[in-house]
């Protein structure tokens, strides 16, 4: 899907005309300018020589059971990405996106970090993978949607905060996507300036925190992004965000086996997080090889641990080992095949 000529093919249209092409590519999900029969037959042909709306991608379904699906979406210029659907109760959707072709960052833990940093996503090209997805539930099932969409695939959005701020402001836009702020979430592994700059935005967009240790020394073994900033620099911008917008912010914690799981660990945890809008999001671990996955019964202790502290924590659901679902895995296994 590329729109970049789309001004300059409307330059000698009515105004309006914009309007009918936001409510059809972005609310009615058209593949095809033949659907938008409100248009001009010579601009329909115009349109799809100038900007085409193919997007070029593969599904991978899970076998197991119909809660995610995975597409990996090719671009423009033959670099890949990864995006999830992931099912939930009462057909709530929700869409992973990523914002970065690989990552810069090189968790020890994260297959997209292995294949190093290639460059950022255009806005237009974070909000394709949203449309993708759109489509594919218009075909599958009339009614269903996507109703949340998390910035939590491949990349670190702060580190290509214009072009995801972008995205998501035109997401959000009643005359386009029209996805409400508040069903918009964003994971970052620290990025501090990031942190800051979201505090300023009007958007009330959901704020998570990539921490997966509980001290300085083992969370820069697992993210050498922790050598820039420290847990108490990353509490303080969190501490400023929450004093401004009076939201909760979520702090993710990756449940890796022998590494950071122990009764020791989850009492640390548990002294940081003893904040009113403090939430730990426990995630199973979906392995990549170095690391093995916690159990679920040391996952069920852990959380115990922390509830017994008065820490508000859950355990979120795994959904796809069997489609490659933690992000860069399944990129990566294609680019060997």
């Amino acid at each position: 899907m590329n729109l970049t000529k789309l001004a300059i093919v409307l330059k000698d249209e009515p105004k309006y005309r914009f309007t009918q092409i936001n409510k059809a590519v972005f609310q009615d999900y058209i593949a095809s300018w033949d659907e938008v029969s409100n248009l001009p037959k010579f601009l329909r042909a115009q349109l799809a020589k100038e900007c085409p709306l193919d997007i070029k991608a593969e599904i991978y379904k899970n076998k197991n059971q119909n809660k995610s699906e995975k597409a990996l979406i090719t671009l423009s210029d033959s670099e890949v990405i990864e995006t999830v659907l992931i099912r939930q109760k009462e057909g709530r959707n929700t869409v992973c996106v990523s914002a970065q072709v690989g990552c810069p960052l090189g968790c020890a833990f994260c297959a997209t970090g292995s294949f190093g940093f290639r460059r950022n996503l255009t806005a237009e090209e974070i909000i394709e993978q949203v449309v993708f997805w759109q489509r594919y539930l218009k075909q599958e099932k009339k009614g269903e949607k996507v109703e949340n969409i998390v910035f939590m695939g491949m990349g670190e959005p702060f580190l290509n905060y214009d072009q995801f701020i972008k995205a998501a402001k035109f997401i959000n836009n009643p005359e386009t996507l029209n996805i409400g702020s508040r069903r918009l979430s964003v994971s970052t592994a620290g990025i501090i300036d990031g942190i800051k700059r979201l505090t300023g935005e009007k958007m009330q967009i959901n704020l998570a925190v990539s921490l997966h240790a509980a001290n300085d020394d083992l969370r820069k073994d697992l993210m050498p992004i922790a050598k820039k900033y420290s847990l108490k620099e990353i509490f303080k911008a969190v501490d400023h965000y929450i004093a401004k917008t009076g939201r909760r912010v979520m702090f993710e914690y990756l449940m890796i086996k022998d590494v950071n799981d122990s009764e020791k660990d989850a009492v640390l945890l548990a002294k940081l997080m003893s904040k009113p809008l403090y939430l730990v999001n426990l995630i199973p671990y979906n392995q990549t090889g170095r690391f093995q996955a916690s159990s679920r019964e040391q996952i069920g202790k852990f959380k115990k641990i922390l509830e017994d502290n008065g820490v508000a924590a859950t355990v979120r659901l795994s959904f796809g080992a069997d489609i490659s679902a933690a992000c860069g895995q399944l990129r990566g296994k294609n680019r060997q095949k």
